[in-house]
């Protein structure tokens, strides 16, 4: 993360940034927002003025609950009140309520399909509360490979209190099937547990799943949402829908560790979750985006890392690509390193495989590469890629 944070403040082009999770700077995104900026500047109801001025409730803007609440309800016939909402300081921030909410001494909250995101690492504040179990890797067509939930290897005990998935899961960009997020519904519903759905990169919104799905929504589920990948990560704006009980908790910790939450995303982005126009720009702006240059950015690969053993996870969604070097030779930190002295910056893969019950050699194979922020330098970051790759294989 420092070196992540060095290279974007010194933008001087000297390094290839594959690393982060930065969303792209979609144009028609910031046309958008500077719109809807000014529209607040020149309101003559004063929103300019409450957003700046006034605490938020710290359960979040009540108008903002309404309209994801009837936003859900009418595009999917879900019954959501705004008692099933909450609003936090970013999804990282929810994640840190939720885990240590659910994650105890008697209880853990499960990762049942690893690799997983990477910010989930150290966010339970009790030792061992927090397990993830390998994925099972499903090899298909070259260059391609899939992880799939390995249901055999689910905890058979009944101490988890939560089992928690990305979807589209980040680093892979795996999507997991409707079938497999049931079954896990299920397996939770054996236990009392709840699931949490990450949705960071999810369907409706920003909609970076790069094949037709719907949100899942049953008893017992938690879903999270954030305003950071439509472009609005600044605005540092969490949302979480789930059973009453569990939002209620969200917003308490809220009031204890922040008084309220930030007010400039929920006000930015309220007309269009009113009117629902918010899904039009994510299906016919932000998906395409995102899918055109996933699509170039496997073309790539596929050019520049000819003749080199690799696989690269499908990518069903999200804003990176997964590479398995499967003969690497060498630890991921240590391609890390490499990389960095060539002018490449990547996310070694072994920090994405957290609290595993065992060692996993897959697990230092791996990279994450960002392909959103310059596709038209992609090329050049492979090629610099290409010629560390050879050079270790030359030993």
């Amino acid at each position: 993360m420092d070196d992540l944070g060095k290279t974007l403040a010194a933008d001087d082009g000297s390094i290839s940034m594959l690393g982060g999770g930065n969303p792209a700077p979609i144009p028609e995104g910031r046309e958008l927002w500077r719109k809807r900026m000014t529209e607040l500047l020149e309101a003559k109801d004063g929103s300019f003025d409450r957003m700046l001025g006034y605490y938020d409730p710290h359960q979040g803007n009540r108008r903002f609950l309404e309209a994801i609440a009837n936003l859900f309800n009418r595009e999917y016939e879900w019954d959501l009140t705004p008692e099933n909402i909450a609003v936090t300081n970013g999804g990282q921030t929810a994640f840190f309520f939720l885990f240590n909410l659910l994650g105890d001494e008697k209880g853990k909250v499960l990762f049942p399909l690893s690799p997983e995101y990477i910010g989930y690492s150290a966010q339970g504040l009790r030792e061992n509360s927090l397990l993830s179990i390998p994925g099972r890797i499903e090899l298909l067509q070259e260059p391609y490979f899939r992880y799939r939930v390995d249901f055999e290897a689910l905890p058979k005990t009944d101490n988890i209190r939560a089992a928690c998935i990305s979807r589209p899961t980040n680093p892979t960009g795996n999507v997991l099937c409707a079938e497999d997020v049931e079954r896990l519904y299920q397996y939770c519903q054996d236990r009392e547990a709840l699931l949490i759905i990450d949705n960071a990169y999810g369907t409706p919104f920003p909609n970076m799943i790069f094949r037709d799905e719907k949100p899942f929504w049953r008893k017992d589920v938690v879903l999270t949402y954030s305003l950071s990948k439509l472009g609005l990560p600044g605005t540092r704006t969490g949302i979480v829908i789930g059973p009453p009980s569990v939002c209620q908790a969200i917003s308490s910790m809220t009031a204890v560790v922040g008084l309220a939450n930030g007010s400039i995303g929920q006000a930015m982005t309220l007309p269009l979750f009113e009117d629902g126009s918010i899904l039009t720009y994510c299906r016919d702006v932000v998906r395409p985006y995102y899918e055109s240059r996933a699509k170039t950015a496997v073309g790539v690969l596929e050019k520049e890392l000819e003749g080199i053993p690799y696989r690269v996870h499908k990518p069903d969604g999200a804003l990176f690509l997964w590479l398995w070097f499967p003969e690497l030779g060498v630890h991921s930190s240590e391609l890390y390193g490499k990389l960095k002295e060539a002018g490449v910056l990547v996310v070694p893969g072994h920090f994405f495989f957290h609290n595993l019950l065992h060692d996993w050699p897959h697990a230092n194979e791996c990279i994450r590469v960002n392909y959103s922020m310059d596709i038209e330098g992609f090329p050049k970051a492979i090629r610099k890629m290409a010629t560390v790759l050879r050079t270790i294989r030359r030993g």
